[in-house]
């Protein structure tokens, strides 16, 4: 039989069939020799228990792809939830989007709490537009602008992702009508109290939605610095116009992704954000085998 993770707490997992039938599950000591540990969205075949006993994982099934933080696997979208307050951190929208990317995970950038502002949103679409990312703005507050995210995440395992504090628990308990835990902002900092202590995924009809603790920071992966060009989909346009190849569109005369941030054509502070990315990775690559 099979199902899909949906929680899992302590080496103890809950799985759900396609009937809906819940089972609490194990795992056996192989999974720990081939140093495989169950991610909530995996797919798994199973041995239900007898009675009030645990069943147990018996084999987990080839993965679409896998998130190291949050920790889950075959995820179809993420969500990149930021919001007007706390103030967005884009180098971390660009750390999730270039996992997302990497991992074949269609990305949109969901901007809460317009009801507060529009400043976010703006930002937003001046940066990741010429990218193609879908950029849309929401209200967990004004449940008729959640109708945009039901309509992309329909039929799909959604993930949200972003800095605590940003409203990610509260738009999947609007979208879910769960009595989910939220947390206030801190008076002090401005900064969101986490709230969420452990990955779910909720499945409610067509929405099958991942509830996934907040964090404010994400490694970048361990890649060759030339790889990451691939990642940026507003630097393909004038791909082999650039003087010197390969070209890191960074320092070098007559670069043709330096033009287009001239122009307008590219957002200035995605460029600098992209740079800020690539020192990091070209450091990781020096000292890979330190």
């Amino acid at each position: 039989m099979t199902a899909r993770i949906i929680e899992g707490r302590g080496g103890i997992y809950t799985v759900q069939n396609k009937l809906g039938e819940k089972y609490v599950l194990r795992v056996g000591n192989k999974f720990r020799y081939n140093k495989m540990t169950p991610l909530v969205g995996d797919i798994v075949k199973y041995s239900p228990g007898e009675d009030d006993s645990h069943g147990w994982i018996d084999e987990i099934l080839p993965r679409k792809n896998s998130l190291v933080r949050p920790p889950v696997a075959n995820i179809d979208r993420i969500g990149i939830v930021i919001a007007e307050i706390p103030q967005p951190d884009f180098l971390l929208v660009d750390k999730i989007l270039l996992n997302a990317f990497m991992q074949k995970i269609e990305p949109i950038i969901i901007v809460n709490k317009v009801d507060l502002g529009e400043q976010a949103l703006k930002q937003a679409t001046q940066s990741y537009s010429a990218a193609g990312v879908n950029v849309i703005g929401v209200s967990a507050l004004q449940d008729n602008t959640l109708d945009k995210i039901k309509e992309l995440f329909s039929g799909a395992v959604a993930c949200f992702a972003g800095q605590s504090g940003v409203g990610k628990s509260t738009l999947l308990s609007k979208l879910l009508n769960l009595p989910l835990e939220t947390g206030k902002l801190s008076r002090k900092t401005s900064r969101g109290k986490q709230t969420t202590r452990h990955t779910s995924l909720f499945i409610e009809g067509d929405f099958m939605l991942l509830d996934t603790p907040g964090f404010s920071l994400l490694e970048v992966p361990q890649i060759e610095p030339q790889e990451l060009l691939k990642y940026y989909p507003e630097f393909a346009l004038p791909l082999g116009q650039c003087k010197f190849s390969p070209c890191f569109h960074d320092s070098e005369p007559q670069c043709a992704v330096k033009d287009m941030v001239e122009k307008g054509l590219i957002d200035s502070s995605r460029h600098e954000r992209y740079k800020t990315l690539k020192n990091q990775i070209v450091d990781n690559w020096k000292n890979r085998y330190s």
